[in-house]
């Protein structure tokens, strides 16, 4: 009885402990569960949200940064699945985004004031300014006699009529006092834009500045016959590109469009202090893509649309929203507003990252070696 009583007592000793076992490993996988479903678990241990992305154009040296992140992991480390798409301009996109057919994306903010205004429904807002000041130029021959804006009446501007640039055209002539009777507008396509500049079947164009005045030089215009008129150099004082979400894919994830941002900025700083590794996650991604060429484009981009005095003083992704309403005010100045849209109803700042990470450096390395 001795025997059995001490067999029946180490059993029960071994059952407990089973039994505690099993209890335990269930508070761990309640525990576990409750993480991934809080958020509070990242990385390969949880799941990934899919995140679909649109440019606002083809890929070149300024969608660096977007690319760089996929490339070092940092959207992914933040539980995103990210891919990224080109795009054809930035009404495309907008459009894209407000079908669902993208999450987010990044596009003319301005483009985006009228869209809302054209489709009241829309709820689409900015979240994320990257070109604090716009690429908007009137790019031309010095030798066809343009070395300012008064220049052009009397000569022939080709503008595609899809183009952001061109939208503010109308506001650029009234700033600047031109007749715009007196300049021909042909409407041309974008593949032809400069290679009819370059060619002078036309004596002006539209476009972006990274875009355009590479592109002459790539094609053989000497640099110093290309005149390069920021309409921000001339009273144009609207902002440019942003980062726009859809308001579904934001009410479903709000995380994630935060999560995005933050692993954007840490792409972008990179970007800033090293363009030239940073180039090489557009290489990669584009076979007619020469380094100089998107090189080149990369470091205009920053110093004359990312990395402003307002910029160096707020911080990568904010807007000033007292300017945002005065930029709203002068675009009405071309086109009247049925009804004025508010700073508010462009741009949401909620998802923005801390100020102390959108803090810039400054100055940049390459940026100070340059001014050396």
């Amino acid at each position: 009885m001795g025997v059995l009583g001490c067999t029946s007592r180490t059993l029960n000793g071994a059952g407990r402990r089973a039994s505690d076992g099993w209890r335990l490993a269930g508070v761990v996988w309640i525990a576990l569960l409750l993480m991934i479903a809080t958020g509070l678990l990242s990385g390969p241990a949880a799941a990934q949200t899919p995140l679909r992305f649109v440019l606002d154009f083809k890929i070149e040296g300024p969608a660096a940064p977007f690319f760089l992140g996929i490339d070092r992991g940092y959207y992914k480390a933040a539980g995103l699945d990210v891919t990224i798409e080109p795009g054809l301009q930035s009404l495309d996109t907008i459009s894209r985004l407000a079908s669902g057919n993208c999450d987010m994306a990044i596009a003319d903010v301005n483009t985006l004031i009228r869209y809302r205004e054209k489709h009241p429904g829309t709820a689409m807002r900015a979240v994320f300014m990257v070109y604090n000041r716009p690429p908007f130029a009137i790019v031309a021959r010095k030798s066809r006699g343009i070395l300012k804006p008064k220049d052009l009446e009397g000569k022939r501007l080709g503008a595609p009529a899809a183009d952001t640039t061109f939208a503010e055209w109308d506001l650029f002539t009234k700033l600047n006092d031109i007749d715009r009777s007196k300049v021909t507008v042909e409407n041309v396509g974008f593949p032809v834009r400069e290679p009819m500049l370059a060619a002078a079947q036309v004596d002006a164009i539209t476009g972006f500045s990274f875009v355009s005045y590479v592109d002459l030089k790539d094609r053989g215009v000497p640099a110093d016959d290309v005149s390069v008129m920021l309409m921000a150099d001339y009273g144009v004082t609207l902002y440019g590109n942003a980062i726009i979400v859809n308001p579904e894919f934001a009410a479903q994830h709000p995380g994630a469009v935060s999560a995005f941002l933050r692993a954007f900025v840490r792409g972008l700083k990179e970007t800033v202090r090293d363009p030239v590794a940073a180039v090489d996650s557009v290489l990669k991604r584009s076979e007619e893509a020469k380094k100089d060429v998107e090189l080149e484009r990369l470091r205009m981009a920053i110093r004359d649309n990312i990395l402003t005095p307002e910029v160096k003083a707020n911080g990568y992704g904010a807007v000033d929203m007292a300017r945002l309403e005065k930029s709203i005010d002068q675009l009405s100045l071309a086109r009247e507003f049925k009804v004025r849209p508010h700073a508010a109803d462009i741009f949401d700042p909620s998802f923005l990252p801390p100020s102390s990470e959108r803090k810039v450096t400054d100055p940049p390395p390459e940026q100070a070696r340059h001014r050396e």
